[in-house]
């Protein structure tokens, strides 16, 4: 079975959608999503398959937490501080547990290297004679793939929210769970969109297997998902808190813990909904380059 951090392009069942009566943008819209539906349909039931491999993967991914829980508690022993970087002991926890959620929207395994192998096998050119984008059809299959492991994963991480509630404060006020959620969306769209434009490059060069792991490695640190951005000395901190990575992993969590309140926490929304557009402007126009290229001088 495929397992979950392989993503495998499911075969798109046919669809059939009725010609409009009138070549309107509204009908031609619609034509749009409707086919995007099917691609979303489609991808979900060929998730849902392989529903036993995303259970396994995840509780797998619990075990390194009791080693993490371990390593935080001699980390604070050892300074002799009840706070480092005003994260107690306990918040501490409470965010890298935090941070598997916001890695859950954000992440996009083998969505950059699918890309640019379909470019570097040619098989990319089947975006340009169908009536089908490219950065559509991944972002139907990415959020079936996405509903697809929620679900599958909800079980496995209420047990293990359940067990480490000692973490926590108490639960977050309505107005937090909103700003939560609304960050668990932008950690999404700036994850994907960010990935899609480091995909692009692949129409200009023929092997990105390594640019691709370099770029992965260094995204997954300065995501703030192996620890929070506020220990790292300035200005390192405050630089890496004005990139987008930062909505990866960093910003979901502190504004869980309640750490980012008032007109810093709308500036921050605000800040990750304006690099989400960028990465979409970013991807298209790189994208649509690329296609030229492609056609031009074969790949």
């Amino acid at each position: 079975m495929t397992p979950p951090d392989t993503i495998a392009e499911p075969a798109l069942e046919p669809w059939s959608v009725r010609a409009p009566d009138a070549t309107s943008p509204l009908a031609a819209g619609w034509i749009a999503i409707r086919k995007y539906l099917a691609i979303f349909q489609t991808s979900l039931k060929e998730r849902m398959t392989y529903r036993g491999d995303f259970l396994l993967g995840t509780i797998l991914r619990f075990l390194p937490m009791v080693t993490t829980i371990l390593l935080w508690r001699a980390i604070y022993a050892g300074s002799g501080q009840t706070s480092l970087a005003g994260f107690r002991y306990r918040e501490m926890i409470a965010y890298l547990l935090l941070t598997n959620i916001s890695r859950m929207f954000s992440s996009m395994p083998g969505l950059a290297g699918g890309v640019a192998r379909e470019v570097r096998e040619g098989t990319v050119k089947r975006y340009m004679i169908q009536p089908m984008d490219m950065i559509g059809y991944l972002i139907s299959y990415r959020i079936a793939h996405k509903i697809t492991y929620i679900i599958m994963s909800f079980i496995p991480y209420a047990l293990l929210f359940i067990v480490c509630r000692g973490f926590f404060d108490g639960f977050p006020d309505a107005g937090t769970l909103a700003a939560f959620a609304a960050s668990l969306g932008i950690a999404f769209a700036v994850g994907f969109f960010f990935e899609a434009t480091v995909a692009m490059v692949g129409f200009w060069f023929l092997e990105v297997t390594s640019l691709l792991y370099i770029v992965m490695t260094l995204n997954f640190f300065i995501s703030g998902h192996m620890l929070p951005l506020d220990l790292l000395p300035q200005p390192w901190s405050g630089l890496l808190k004005l990139l987008p990575f930062q909505y990866m992993a960093y910003f979901p969590a502190v504004v869980f813990l309640g750490k980012v309140k008032g007109a810093e926490l709308a500036w921050g929304l605000a800040g990750g909904v304006a690099w989400s557009l960028f990465f979409i402007v970013l991807s298209r126009v790189l994208y649509r380059r690329g296609l030229r290229r492609y056609s031009a001088f074969g790949g």
